[in-house]
């Protein structure tokens, strides 16, 4: 399994935390697969060049969501329902938030509703999003 997750070893926010995030970001992009095997703390921490322990803390992490679980004989997999579960706690945890940011700043530019609404949805279809008009 070949691993492309990024981590910002200057960033502030702690490493096992980016691990548990980028895990997430492959669980809603497909590359990892309801059901299928999840990275293995060893191979991540091979991978990253991280301590093994913080590797599986940040798996840990994505345990205790209930994201994964571990599978006698392998290490780790991906649970059934894992992208609904982290869909729905992307979009409570400040999605909103940055919406509002986002509408603030625009009026403060002076971007008008409709520009506005043109950029995100260019952005939206960039990223793979359906166009439903």
């Amino acid at each position: 399994m070949v691993i492309k997750l990024r981590i910002d070893f200057n960033s502030i926010k702690p490493i096992y935390l980016q691990i548990a995030e980028a895990v997430e970001d492959d669980i809603l992009s497909g590359k990892l697969s309801e059901g299928g095997p999840a990275y293995s703390q060893l191979v991540l921490s091979r991978e990253l060049g991280v301590n093994p322990a913080t590797a599986a803390k940040g798996l840990l992490v994505l345990v205790q969501k209930g994201v994964l679980e571990k599978v006698r004989g392998q290490s780790m997999a991906v649970t059934e329902g894992a992208k609904a579960r982290l869909r729905a706690e992307k979009r409570n945890s400040g999605f909103e938030t940055l919406v509002q940011n986002l509408a603030a700043e625009a009026a403060r530019c002076g971007v008008s509703e409709k520009e506005l609404t043109s950029i995100i949805h260019g952005y939206y279809l960039k990223e793979g999003g359906k166009d439903h008009e």
